[in-house]
């Protein structure tokens, strides 16, 4: 893995302002302002997997216990993420935010998550055996 850099931080920083600026582009062009219910599930989507990491077995002798609740964690967590990209749909299906303000939302929240999976991935910290 490629370590991270400034003008990682940056780059990413960079896409992460763009995606926020695009959701609330997509409220504040057409002055309706229901897709600001995305950015609470952007900031909701990782506590399901914080609580389950919290919550699981810190013992690293055994393997087998503890999983259960990562993966309780995980599944709600991917839940947020797919009702992120789902709710301006809905919203623009029941005509309560137009098909623009849709696709303005949805490529602002793919950059939004995409960006939130790059700093883990840049920034992850190697395990040792």
């Amino acid at each position: 893995m490629p370590a991270a850099g400034l003008k990682t931080i940056i780059a990413l920083s960079f896409v992460l302002a763009i995606g926020f600026l695009l959701v609330i582009l997509s409220c504040a062009l057409y002055k309706v302002y229901y897709p600001l219910l995305v950015v609470a599930t952007y900031v909701l989507a990782p506590v399901p997997n914080w609580v389950a990491s919290r919550c699981a077995n810190p013992d690293d002798f055994v393997e087998s216990s503890g999983n259960g609740i990562l993966d309780l964690g995980r599944f709600c967590t991917g839940f947020m993420v797919v009702m992120g990209i789902a709710l301006p749909a809905v919203l623009a299906h029941s005509a309560l935010i137009g098909i623009p303000a849709m696709v303005m939302c949805i490529i602002g929240g793919l950059l939004i998550y995409g960006t939130i999976i790059s700093f883990g991935m840049f920034f992850q910290e190697e395990q040792e055996f």
